[in-house]
């Protein structure tokens, strides 16, 4: 949580993580991360064949996920699907398939660069329910129980106030609602020489 942290340091993780994702919209994420990427990490992320084999390959380019939030739970015909952190729009053009012409999906993100990155996917797409638009977990740009599902890949572990970007996440959910979140988790401390980094949120 942010608490832990000074407004300066606040500042200067925002900044780093906005210009790490500019360079990936720049650059590729492949030539951004160590783990597998594109095309090839949506293939270790064992998504469903059947809704991405026509994505054009810029499309399949723009996946840097860490997991498919798809494997967590079903998103049904019908339903509204916000994407929290969305990059270049991979998972919310998924989710935009799994719900179909009578549902929606909506990706917000914090960099305007991936935005842009996200509506050139759009375009190469024949979707119609999908929408982008630059926002922060912290404070989601929708109203009260807005969506069925909340998916985020990646992501909550760039978010400096998790307890608040969850609450945001439940409050735009509907009674019912799930969220489906695949990301990275700590689970060792840090060498002492990493612990306390700022550069650790975004390297």
């Amino acid at each position: 949580m942010e608490s832990n942290l000074t407004n300066q340091e606040a500042a200067l993780i925002r900044a780093g993580i906005r210009g790490k994702y500019s360079q990936v919209a720049a650059s590729g994420p492949g030539a951004c991360f160590r783990y597998p990427t594109g095309e090839e990490g949506v293939r270790q992320q064992h998504y469903p064949p059947e809704l991405i084999r026509d994505f054009p390959a810029p499309v399949l380019a723009s996946f840097c996920g860490v997991g498919n939030p798809f494997s967590l739970g079903p998103i049904y015909s019908g339903e509204a699907v916000l994407d929290i952190g969305c990059g270049g729009g991979f998972d919310t053009l998924v989710a935009a398939r799994l719900v179909g012409p009578g549902g929606r999906a909506a990706g917000i993100d914090v960099t305007g660069e991936m935005i842009e990155q996200a509506r050139a996917n759009l375009a190469l797409v024949n979707l119609q329910n999908v929408s982008f638009r630059v926002g922060e977990a912290e404070a989601l740009p929708f109203p009260d129980q807005d969506f069925d599902v909340v998916i985020s890949n990646g992501v909550f572990n760039l978010t400096l106030d998790k307890e608040l970007a969850l609450k945001e996440a439940h409050r735009v959910l509907k009674p019912g609602g799930r969220l489906l979140l695949a990301d990275m988790v700590l689970v060792a401390e840090l060498p002492p020489e990493q612990a306390g980094k700022v550069e650790n949120w975004y390297q």
